[in-house]
């Protein structure tokens, strides 16, 4: 199974990307996490986003805050699907970031999950691994069994309470 690339801007934004990394454990994907800076680490970014295909990656999850320009520099590196997380701060409620991370020239895309969406990230992740590995795809399907019953189960209690 190929694995997904974990990359975040700040060990700041450790608490946002954690939700991504608690996903792709549930769902078996493997997974490696970096901090590397667009700005400040910027030879560490592009080679990890040069080398990913290589070195088996098969999807990449930039998070990042403020100027947000993770995503996009390692999207700029890579011909592998990028998924940025734009991370909420003190700036803007993290619209700067939002913005940031999802306004990409045309030739350079980046997928972008909410702000602090960090579990649709990994799930949009393990989706894309899903299209060539069908037990990860079944694994999708169940997942999501699951979470209709458990609204199912909730609206039967809420119809037992206020209709008559």
């Amino acid at each position: 199974m190929k694995k997904v690339g974990v990359i975040m801007g700040s060990d700041s934004d450790l608490p946002v990307v954690e939700k991504a990394i608690d996903k792709l454990k549930e769902f078996g994907v493997p997974y490696e996490v970096h901090v590397y800076s667009a700005h400040r680490t910027p030879e560490q970014a592009g080679e990890f986003s040069r080398t990913a295909h290589e070195k088996g990656f098969g999807a990449l999850i930039a998070a990042a805050g403020k100027a947000a320009h993770l995503a996009g520099a390692v999207a700029a590196n890579t011909v592998l699907p990028v998924i940025g997380i734009p991370v909420k701060s003190s700036t803007l409620d993290g619209l700067d970031a939002l913005l940031s991370t999802v306004q990409m020239p045309t030739g350079i895309p980046v997928a972008t999950v909410a702000i602090d969406g960090a579990a649709n990230a990994a799930l949009l992740a393990i989706q894309i691994l899903a299209v060539s590995d069908e037990a990860l795809a079944e694994k999708l399907r169940q997942s999501r069994a699951a979470e209709s019953r458990k609204v199912l189960e909730k609206n039967a209690a809420i119809e037992a309470k206020f209709n008559s």
